[in-house]
């Protein structure tokens, strides 16, 4: 375990490095008083109002869980806060994490999990787990095939309403997923229509197409290529998506089917374990 965790760490340090920043565990109120505000400018638009508040994030960070920020300097542009499941599961569940504009496009978030994980190698998980929006397919492209998170439930309106800037009033679906933090990084995976079965696809005007069939060895779903941006333009056609992605998901998971990755181009890849090894 201690070469995986000084391995961990140099990787870490070197997408830091890379993304301009230093990550590093806070602990202190006026430097958790600056990440809450940061988080909340993120979800609600208003750095003035808190969104776990510092007490919130002081009792986290004392009762040794992840607190921590990427710093340019002495300015947080990101942050992440997790905390530890049953001891049994060797688990941390990172419950937020997000990076603020002066930090978009530097690799701060992929800065941050790696911290992440080498963090709770050395507090002695192997694994971290975090739910995220399936719809939004950066975030499901990061997951899935930059990071090698695998999805292992579909959680139906999980957090119910929370009428932020990012979620609107759309139902908070969330794909739970697990990463395995001894695994290889990455998990490339390339969806191909030509060959496989599309169970929803895109339509002209937007919004889902649900396919002919939800059968075939490899089955593909599309998602919205920007559904922040349909919440704001066109909310009735982002809702549409989210029934349908929910309807298609769930059924192909009920199906036996499980999770092979997430293509660039907005597909989520599903493969069916071969007849008699059902998973």
């Amino acid at each position: 375990m201690s070469r995986a965790i000084t391995a961990a760490f140099e990787a870490a340090e070197a997408a830091a490095r890379a993304a301009g920043v230093v990550v590093r565990p806070v602990s202190g109120l006026a430097e958790l008083e600056s990440l809450d505000r940061l988080l909340a400018g993120i979800w609600q638009g208003d750095a003035d109002g808190p969104l776990l508040t510092t007490e919130l994030l002081r009792a986290l960070a004392k009762s040794g869980n992840y607190v921590a920020g990427a710093y340019d300097g002495d300015t947080p542009v990101g942050a992440a806060v997790a905390f530890f499941s049953a001891p049994a599961n060797r688990e941390l569940h990172s419950h937020i994490a997000g990076v603020g504009p002066a930090g978009a496009g530097r690799g701060v978030g992929f800065a941050l999990k790696l911290h992440q994980r080498a963090w709770a190698l050395r507090q002695g998980a192997t694994v971290i787990s975090w739910t995220f929006d399936p719809l939004v397919a950066r975030n499901a492209y990061f997951n899935l095939a930059k990071l090698g998170a695998v999805p292992a439930e579909y959680l139906p309106n999980f957090y119910g309403a929370m009428h932020d800037r990012i979620n609107g009033d759309d139902d908070s679906d969330r794909l739970l997923v697990y990463w395995d933090l001894l695994a290889p990084a990455g998990r490339p995976c390339r969806a191909r229509p030509d060959t496989a079965t599309v169970a929803l696809g895109r339509a002209p005007d937007g919004g889902p197409l649900p396919g002919a069939s939800l059968a075939g060895q490899t089955v593909l779903v599309a998602v919205p290529e920007d559904v922040e941006a349909l919440r704001r333009a066109a909310a009735d056609v982002a809702r549409r998506w989210r029934v349908a992605v929910r309807d298609t998901l769930t059924a192909l998971l009920g199906d036996g089917l499980r999770f092979a990755g997430f293509d660039r181009d907005g597909w989520y890849v599903l493969t069916r374990a071969p007849e008699g090894r059902r998973p």
